[in-house]
């Protein structure tokens, strides 16, 4: 990796997740893997604690869980986050979905379709996935999918 394929996935990461994140999910080309696909386009970014991001179609980083630990670590609350209780963190962390009856806070800056770290109410974070609702209207709602998990910590 040179150091201008570093400058293009630090650049892309503060696009998406804002200043400074470029830097935390990539601080170094040194120990950081990146497969490409058969067209050179990065795919996967590895590191030794875990995949940190893939590179979706559209462009957009999908969070691993490593990526999400470095995203919390660097971003204070509630950036990012969706906020569930004990009654639903069993089963976020097994990998499955996060529902809005169960949500104690969220981001309001979380969009459909953009990046979350479901973190229980104690701050350990559970899982990583899409926002399926807004996150001001996250604890408002009584039914439906929060966010879409696709990584939960025990997996």
């Amino acid at each position: 990796m040179t150091d201008s394929d570093l400058r293009d996935l630090r650049r892309a990461a503060d696009y998406q997740f804002g200043d400074g994140a470029g830097a935390t999910l990539f601080p170094a080309l040194d120990g950081i893997e990146i497969t490409h696909t058969s067209s050179g386009r990065p795919r996967q970014a590895h590191a030794e604690d875990g995949r940190l991001v893939t590179y979706g179609t559209d462009g957009r980083y999908r969070l691993g869980l490593a990526g999400g630990r470095r995203l919390q670590e660097s971003f204070d609350a509630p950036r990012h986050r969706v906020v569930v209780g004990d009654e639903s963190e069993p089963f976020v962390r097994e990998g499955r979905n996060a529902f809005a009856k169960f949500v104690k806070r969220a981001d309001p800056g979380l969009r459909p379709g953009d990046e979350a770290l479901v973190v229980h109410a104690d701050g350990d974070l559970l899982a990583v996935g899409r926002a399926e609702l807004p996150g001001e209207g996250m604890v408002d709602f009584e039914t439906g999918m929060a966010v879409k998990v696709r990584d939960g910590a025990d997996n």
